[in-house]
């Protein structure tokens, strides 16, 4: 295990936790903790400790941090009011705790005494030879060991995402789309005001870590910020980083300054380090939560260009609009040898374009054959697929019908609902198989999540977009990722795809003679 790796175990792989403050109250924040460290299947040892003894969720407690074991407990996660902070550390560090999270509030966002407060416990913690995260931070989550340490929800599903949040609602956010999306997180972290441990130090762990293959930060001020773009390189030569700012105006800096007791810096300067950096910038947490996933469950594009593949014909001019209008992707033109493959699979309806319109003239095996068709074709670089779950959506209407079941609706049902968990199967094996990005894009991923497509993506947790708009985003920020790489001979990140990874290793400059 690397040194880094070491370091942060106690913290996201502890083999005990203390939880310092915990109450029988469950609307407190010490019983909140605990009962979802116990509910949500932590393997480890768990010691509660609440002054006066009292059983909570059925447990004894201890009513000091001196009767821990010696040794039997890494992390303490600190519920308890600010003055009480400092002693407790000091009885952590005696029973062998390497790591605190402090949850507690009232230190540097609350003003300048509180700001002392702050500077005080990152000493005494350096004293201690503790790790220190937050203060102010709502918890821990790090799904590779069933920890849900935090006093919010969700518990998200174990995926391969990274999180560091200055805003312990970004983390909730994350782990809301995880869960409805299937795309799952490996770490996350209410990093607080970040009075010790830096979101520099987060990404230093996340970079090593091999739960992990792309990460997300939301930042609110920075304090030395040529340490974390210098961080930041060496995060992007091995994996994506996905970046959110806050505080980006006068009245969002007022806000931070209240939030976090973060300061401001220089807008120009920070969004051309991080184009420096190859650092994926993004605007909203909708944005950057769909561009982990793109960059977490799809392999990384060679080049711009793509093709639209379609059953619905409005959304593929949109797409084509939409693709046309970017600086960085490209509509391929239709090429011939395609046409001429598509034409002897569809009738003379079907648009002779890219986007390719089936126009409702597929049949049974129609659309897996064209998916495959253009996916391996030598010049498209990315597939957009649009059109995913409309055939049982519409098998949805008819099983809720007065005539069903009879004549024959039943069969005609649950033909449609094998046909659309076919194609999400299909699009998801052939981007593995040929090293593709096949980007799939439904509206029903959030207006019918139910929709059996729909569920296939999830339960292979692999991002279905609910729009057009945010595909093509994610692709966009995927393209300007695979150039970084390429213009510096960086082999891609690994991916499950060993066609790719070769791929990536022999054509390294391939984007850039575009």
């Amino acid at each position: 295990m690397s040194t880094v790796l070491e370091r942060f175990r106690p913290l996201f792989e502890p083999r005990g936790i203390v939880v310092a403050g915990v109450s029988t109250h469950a609307g407190k924040f010490g019983f909140v903790a605990a009962h979802n460290i116990l509910s949500l299947g932590y393997r480890g040892e768990l010691f509660l400790v609440h002054r006066e003894g009292a059983e909570v969720l059925g447990r004894k407690t201890l009513r000091s941090v001196e009767e821990v074991p010696y040794g039997a407990a890494d992390l303490v996660f600190v519920c308890t009011p600010p003055e009480t902070v400092p002693e407790l550390l000091r009885a952590c560090a005696r029973r062998g705790i390497r790591a605190a999270f402090v949850a507690s509030g009232g230190y540097g966002e609350t003003g300048a005494e509180g700001k002392r407060a702050e500077q005080e416990l990152a000493a005494l913690a350096k004293e201690l030879g503790l790790l220190l995260a937050g203060p102010n931070g709502q918890g821990i989550v790090s799904t590779p060991v069933s920890l849900c340490a935090q006093i919010v929800a969700p518990y998200p599903p174990r995926g391969h995402i990274a999180v560091a949040s200055q805003s312990g609602g970004f983390v909730q956010a994350f782990s809301n789309y995880a869960r409805s999306t299937g795309v799952g997180l490996s770490r996350a972290i209410s990093a607080g005001n970040c009075a010790a441990l830096s979101l520099e130090d987060y990404l230093e762990y996340f970079a090593e870590d091999p739960e992990t293959r792309a990460v997300f930060v939301y930042l609110e001020g920075l304090r030395d910020g040529r340490a974390f773009f210098e961080r930041a390189r060496s995060v992007t030569r091995r994996k994506p980083f996905v970046v959110l700012r806050g505080g980006v105006t006068e009245g969002g800096q007022r806000a931070a300054a209240s939030h976090t007791g973060a300061l401001a810096s220089d807008e120009r300067i920070f969004e051309g380090l991080c184009r420096q950096a190859g650092i994926s910038r993004v605007r909203t947490v909708a944005e950057g939560f769909y561009t982990c996933a793109a960059f977490a469950t799809l392999p990384l594009p060679e080049g711009p260009r793509v093709f639209v593949l379609t059953t619905a014909g409005g959304w593929g001019v949109l797409a084509a609009d939409r693709v046309s209008s970017s600086s960085v992707l490209r509509l391929l033109p239709l090429p011939s040898d395609l046409r001429a493959a598509f034409d002897s699979r569809l009738p003379p309806r079907w648009s002779r374009n890219n986007p390719a319109d089936l126009a409702g003239s597929e049949t049974r095996d129609t659309v897996p054959e064209c998916l495959e068709l253009v996916a391996a074709h030598p010049e498209v670089d990315a597939v957009l697929f649009l059109g995913l779950g409309i055939q049982s959506n519409l098998g949805e209407l008819e099983r809720e019908s007065p005539f069903y079941p009879g004549y024959g609706l039943e069969r005609v049902v649950a033909y449609h609902e094998r046909q659309d968990r076919r194609y999400a199967r299909t699009a998801v094996e052939l981007s593995r198989r040929y090293g593709k990005p096949v980007l799939v894009s439904t509206e029903l991923a959030e207006t019918r999540p139910g929709n059996p497509g729909v569920e296939e993506m999830r339960s292979l947790r692999t991002v279905a977009f609910p729009s057009v708009e945010r595909a093509l985003t994610a692709l966009e920020h995927m393209v300007r990722y695979s150039r970084y790489l390429s213009r510096r001979g960086l082999a891609r990140p690994g991916t499950e795809n060993p066609a790719a990874q070769e791929r990536a290793q022999s054509t390294p400059n391939r984007s850039r003679a575009r």
